[in-house]
């Protein structure tokens, strides 16, 4: 059975710990892919708001 697990964070530290810390618990073997996605969302302020996200596709 595949599986989807979603990950999304402001900061992109907070991804990569989160992410690593799953694909610890997942077998290499049962890693499908791996998409990964930035957005970059313009505040009224002038600053800007960043969205880090990453899809784990694995099999169960």
């Amino acid at each position: 059975m595949i599986q989807v697990k979603v990950f999304d964070y402001e900061h992109e530290k907070d991804l990569e710990q989160d992410m690593n810390g799953f694909l610890e618990e997942l077998d290499e073997k049962k890693i499908v892919d791996i998409k990964y996605h930035v957005a970059a969302l313009p505040e009224d302020d002038e600053e800007q708001i960043y969205c880090f996200s990453a899809m784990v596709i694995y099999k169960k």
